[in-house]
């Protein structure tokens, strides 16, 4: 099993809050970390520490923060040989948790702002050996839709995590992915629609099967995540845990679908099995930190695991 994840990098500088200050306001936090997140990495790490064979494209700049990121995804497993340094800081992405595990991001592109559509050209012959392409959107919106036409000229799945939402992604630019993952508010902007139940939801992803996406999986945070597709729906509920920190919670769940997509070809069994990662993910601090390899998730979680393998929960089949 072998996916391309096209996409980010960032060091995550986080602080763990009692408050936010208010303007002018200094407060004290308890407690701070930090570690190699990114949508891209993050989504390539839980891939890789599931099992999957991983090649990232991606930049990083020329600080200090580069050797350790490069570092980071060669022990995780990852093949970093078109993991290219630039000219330029690198990504960062200082996130605030606080006490109920919510959290407040801000993130600056630095290096990932300069991956370009050459730079992904640059790796086709290892992009063709992948059975899927991974994108996400802290990297330029014309590297995105490039990477988007090579999958198919390719013939490669593509899934694009339209996340962080950006009001100027062009929904026809992106009809040729396989896969679109929005959370509610992402869906949202693309849609242009209220997103207040379920109804809405389901109201709003139609928006993007009408201009040729596939399938589009919307992630509901706690309440699971719901397919929809041209056949009809398919909701997966969410598993109630004490979470202590949702920080990359997103990108769990994108990057075991993934996985699961590439091992099985069953859209509705890697839905189920991405919930059960995600959701185990926010029981520990950090963001990669916090993601399980194969073994002990599946180790930990092997009851409900069982649950996910019982005939019928799982029947629905890539074309």
């Amino acid at each position: 099993m072998s996916i391309a994840v096209v996409g980010s990098n960032m060091v995550d500088l986080i602080s763990y809050i009692d408050r936010m200050p208010a303007e002018g306001e200094t407060v004290e936090a308890p407690n701070f970390t930090m570690g190699c997140g990114g949508k891209g990495a993050n989504q390539a790490v839980a891939c890789s520490r599931l099992g999957s064979n991983v090649t990232m494209v991606t930049r990083v700049g020329n600080d200090i923060f580069a050797e350790n990121t490069i570092r980071n995804f060669q022990d995780n497993g990852i093949d970093t040989t078109h993991v290219l340094t630039t000219e330029a800081t690198s990504g960062v992405a200082p996130i605030f948790v606080d006490p109920d595990s919510k959290n407040s991001i801000i993130i600056v592109k630095g290096a990932n702002a300069h991956l370009t559509p050459q730079d992904v050209e640059n790796a086709r012959e290892d992009i063709a050996k992948c059975s899927l392409i991974m994108l996400q959107l802290e990297i330029e919106l014309e590297t995105v839709y490039s990477t988007i036409e090579l999958g198919n000229e390719l013939g490669i799945p593509v899934l694009v995590n339209p996340a962080p939402a950006s009001p100027e992604l062009r929904l026809d630019k992106i009809r040729g992915a396989e896969f679109v993952v929005p959370n509610e508010t992402e869906l949202s902007l693309l849609s242009g629609m209220p997103v207040d139940d379920m109804d809405d939801v389901l109201k709003a992803a139609q928006v993007l099967l009408n201009v040729g996406i596939r399938n589009v999986i919307v992630t509901l945070g706690r309440k699971g995540a719901v397919w929809v597709h041209e056949g009809g729906s398919t909701y997966v509920d969410g598993r109630a845990v004490g979470a202590v920190d949702t920080t990359g919670a997103g990108d769990a769940f994108i990057g075991c679908f993934s996985h699961y997509w590439v091992e099985t070809g069953d859209i509705e069994y890697a839905m189920r099995m991405a919930r059960l990662y995600a959701s185990d993910s926010v029981t520990r601090h950090g963001t990669q930190t916090s993601y399980a390899t194969g073994e002990d998730f599946r180790g930990r979680l092997a009851s409900d695991i069982a649950e996910v393998n019982l005939p019928g929960a799982a029947n629905e089949k890539k074309a």
